[in-house]
């Protein structure tokens, strides 16, 4: 008794393009090639390239068709839009049609290969209305095979054709080059893959939450196929319901919410909080290379957005990945990004060769840390060019802050700081309630960056006012002292003075 075995299609089979209108992203090849068809303006041999799933052999397949089509009725011919349906269409799809014959050149490499195809194309085709030789990975073939096509290639018979698909151009002699019509099959964008990919997901009745998808598409680097393999393994693996949070389990990357948190308390130059944080992310599965990898894809990302502000209107970003970006780039100076990005470049090979892999990693962030207390050349230079005076007082500290372009620090310093003891070198202070939390870090990094050592101490209590408080009192001083505004009170009864300005 046999059974009967319902065999699986992989999403990257069952959604392999069949004609030029299922090729994605491919518009300048496609209309190319329609118009060469449609106007009968054939090349000897096409060559295309590009990386891994972007279509070449598809493309190839879909070109073999459209040359030997003869339509539903048998009376067709070559058509940009082949039928799918007569014999020779079924039988190229099929991968079994006599005059279209596929070669691996990665394992057929030697001249006795091409000899085999030259002799073999000398005969006319079986059926069809081309014999066509689809040659894949062609930079595989040796010096003296190439050799031995080049002749074949000048010259052919009028029925046949040569398509070459190669993820190595440059591999491939400029002899051959030259006698080939030439196709850059370009990575398909980002916002394309999405598209595709949520087309495909409805036909298949998943659920899935947006930025699933989106890690999937990040993943497939532009690649079709390598996307649609992921898609297939989260499909299985998240059992019909793709979530984020699932599949980044199934790729071992991080929460992106988790590596932005990170990457702030390393440009903080936190270091215990950034250790902690990174021992939940490895604990969670992510491990010390995808770690340091992360890091160093963000610091390259967000370099981009700072040069390029547009590139957070990409559609696969979540909010938080806009959010968290436009924070980051615009407070992170270029030369922060620069150091940062020579210091993980540097520390993801470490990790890659070193025995404890994690030790290495926690290295790593320890210097990163370090470093976002240290300024840049370009930051003491500038931030020595705008001292004020020797720091003896607050309004000192305010000052050189406003000079340095660090405005949002100088209100906090006016706003929260409650003097104690400041002099050059010696800032202790009490914090008023309502401080950021961030703010002995941002006032530590800021003082550092004059070039003076500093003794900075947070006290446990406050001795004196504000800066705005001690403002606000001595502007009420000089009102108590006007004659002016002291007549005014005593000609209306009872009255307040809530604003006064001295020039009017």
């Amino acid at each position: 008794m046999t059974q009967n075995i319902t065999h699986y299609r992989v999403l990257a089979r069952k959604y392999r393009p069949k004609t030029f209108d299922d090729l994605i992203g491919q518009e300048a090849l496609v209309q190319t090639l329609s118009n060469a068809i449609s106007k009968n303006r054939l090349a000897n041999a096409y060559i295309l390239t590009g990386i891994r799933g972007v279509g070449k052999t598809s493309t190839a397949r879909i070109i073999a068709r459209a040359l030997n089509c003869i339509g539903e009725d048998g009376k067709g011919s070559m058509t940009v839009h082949p039928c799918g349906k007569c014999q020779h269409c079924r039988d190229i799809e099929n991968d079994n049609h006599m005059d279209v014959i596929e070669i691996d050149a990665a394992s057929n490499t030697g001249v006795d290969n091409i000899r085999e195809i030259i002799e073999s194309a000398k005969y006319n085709p079986v059926s069809a209305r081309y014999k066509i030789y689809i040659i894949d990975e062609v930079h595989m073939l040796s010096k003296s095979a190439f050799n031995a096509l080049l002749k074949t290639l000048e010259e052919p018979p009028e029925h046949l054709k040569f398509i070459f698909a190669t993820t190595e151009i440059r591999k491939v002699p400029i002899t051959i080059l030259s006698r080939c019509q030439r196709f850059d099959l370009k990575r398909i964008t980002d916002d394309v893959l999405l598209k595709h990919f949520e087309k495909i997901v409805d036909l298949e009745k998943v659920t899935v939450q947006k930025e699933a998808l989106s890690l999937i598409v990040k993943a497939a680097d532009g690649s079709v196929r390598d996307g649609l393999s992921l898609l297939d393994q989260a499909i299985v693996y998240c059992d019909n319901d793709l979530t984020a949070d699932k599949v980044r389990q199934m790729m071992g990357i991080s929460d992106k919410t988790a590596l932005f948190d990170l990457y702030n308390l390393l440009m903080k130059g936190q270091m215990s909080e950034a250790l902690i944080q990174t021992q939940k992310m490895y604990q969670n599965g992510v491990d010390s290379l995808t770690i340091a990898e992360n890091l160093l894809e963000m610091t390259h990302w967000l370099t981009k957005i700072k040069l390029m502000p547009e590139l957070l209107k990409d559609v696969t970003l979540s909010d938080t990945e806009k959010q968290q970006g436009k924070f980051l780039a615009e407070n992170l100076s270029f030369g922060v990004l620069a150091r940062t990005w020579q210091l993980l470049l540097k520390g993801v090979q470490e990790i890659k060769w070193a025995d404890m892999p994690y030790s290495a990693l926690e290295m790593l962030l320890i210097r990163l840390c370090y470093a976002a207390q240290v300024p840049t050349p370009l930051e003491i230079i500038q931030n020595t060019k705008s001292t004020t005076g020797d720091y003896n007082s607050l309004e000192d500290i305010i000052n050189s802050a406003k000079s340095a372009g660090q405005l949002l620090l100088a209100s906090h310093i006016s706003q929260f700081v409650q003097p104690i003891n400041i002099q050059k070198g010696i800032f202790h202070f009490h914090l008023k309630d309502g401080a950021p939390s961030s703010f002995k870090s941002d006032i530590t990094k800021f003082l550092k960056s004059t070039g003076i050592l500093w003794d900075i101490k947070l006290e446990d209590k406050a001795t004196t006012e504000t800066f705005n408080d001690l403002k606000k009192q001595d502007k009420q001083q000089k009102l108590e002292d006007n004659q002016l505004v002291q007549s005014l009170k005593n000609f209306f009864n009872d009255a307040e003075i809530e604003e006064y300005d001295e020039e009017s």
